[in-house]
């Protein structure tokens, strides 16, 4: 058992690190101003020259297998990547990746779809949630009818993270009504929709940046060859994306607490009251070592995820409670941290607030925390996980 990085693995935090602090940080003002005045936070010019400085460092495909050109760093150093570019609010991808799920796709799938997207031609998106139906799968209401070659899709689909952008969506859609009314997760597909097959996207405005849409299908005709995965078997691509998705919350968490901390020790420092730094106050000192401890617990619920995972392990049951705890340490964080700060806290002078109204969907997209606990404790309940059965 080993509990540090190695060589190899310090120096790619290290690199990361440094591209941070030299390529996004000094973007945040830039990203507050195009905020505040309705423009995109960065522009896709922007991105695509930060994507390639990420590249000639060679960082490209951070989890991309290597035989689609990519790094293939693992699933515990992509959770170190994520923890150190979510020490900026400057919203940043590495390039040449693609969901995990499009991999499964047959040989024709990953030249018209997998590849495109790892080369950055195509975006893609994934939907599941609909108007009613989130965390509960059973009301999923889209269907898919069989009409020859063909299957003829309609409904609506709702808070889909880059909706608004994708080429393509790998869209849930009901296939056997009455084997999905019977278990609530069989009798569901997976499909690819390119854009030009008809379905339409709206944009959904939040309390955050963060930018969903809504997806509307009506008669969107897509053909037998467009499944992904196989027939009826959507849902457990579904929990394979969404359980991905799950433990990086965690790491994001992680990262953005990192870094609004370090801001509260060192405005402490400066701020006085009554002729002293409010770093020597003990309210202040104990709120700054409540966040520390929490920090670094919610560290390790993501590492282990991420170690379990590499293994070769069901991670299942971690991911949600590094989401779980992840989500909710960055939320008390952060409120901590503007709470320091006091007035200046609360105004757009800085980014805290932005954060704040960020870190709060934390705690819903992707498994709300009721999902995760009702998660945790069945597998607990149900003896599928022991107490203290990962080390």
């Amino acid at each position: 058992m080993h509990l540090r990085l190695n060589d190899e693995q310090k120096m790619v935090q290290k690199t990361i690190r440094k591209f941070v602090e030299k390529e996004l940080i000094p973007l945040e003002n830039e990203v507050l101003r195009n905020e505040r005045e309705g423009r995109p936070s960065l522009s896709a010019e922007k991105m695509q020259e930060l994507q390639m400085k990420a590249k000639e460092a060679g960082f490209w495909g951070i989890n991309t297998p290597s035989e689609y050109g990519g790094a293939d760093l693992g699933q515990l150093m992509l959770a170190i990547v994520l923890m150190e570019v979510s020490k900026t609010f400057v919203p940043f991808d590495f390039g040449g990746s693609a969901d995990n799920i499009l991999y499964y796709g047959n040989d024709a799938q990953k030249e018209k779809y997998l590849i495109p997207t790892i080369n950055g031609d195509k975006k893609s998106c994934f939907a599941m949630t609909e108007p009613g139906a989130g965390s509960d799968t059973r009301n999923i209401q889209m269907t898919a009818v069989k009409d020859g070659n063909e299957w003829v899709l309609n409904g609506e689909k709702t808070f889909i993270t880059g909706g608004n952008e994708a080429d393509f969506v790998m869209v849930i859609a009901i296939t056997d009504k009455e084997t999905h009314q019977k278990t609530g997760s069989d009798g569901v597909t997976c499909f690819i929709v390119d854009r030009s097959m008809g379905w339409k996207s709206e944009y959904i405005h939040t309390m955050g940046e963060w930018g969903p849409a809504s997806l509307v299908f009506d008669n969107v005709r897509v053909p037998e060859e467009n499944i992904l995965g196989e027939i009826h078997g959507g849902y457990q691509l579904g929990l394979e994306w969404i359980g991905f998705a799950r433990w990086v919350v965690g790491a994001t968490a992680v990262g953005a607490s990192e870094r609004l901390l370090q801001m509260a020790i060192d405005y402490s420092k400066e701020r006085e009251t009554f002729g002293k730094p409010i770093s020597e106050r003990q309210a202040i000192q104990w709120q700054i070592a409540d966040s520390a401890v929490e920090i670094e617990a919610a560290k390790w619920l993501v590492l282990n995820a991420t170690f379990t995972l590499d293994e070769g392990e069901d991670n299942r049951h971690l991911a949600s409670m590094a989401k779980l705890y992840g989500s909710n340490m960055g939320n008390r964080v952060i409120d901590r941290v503007l709470q320091i700060h006091g007035g200046m806290g609360y105004t757009k002078e800085l980014p805290i607030e932005r954060w704040y109204r960020e870190a709060r969907l934390w705690r819903i997209y992707d498994g709300t925390d009721e999902i995760q606990r009702l998660i945790i404790s069945r597998n607990l309940l149900k003896g599928n996980v022991k107490i203290g059965q990962y080390i």
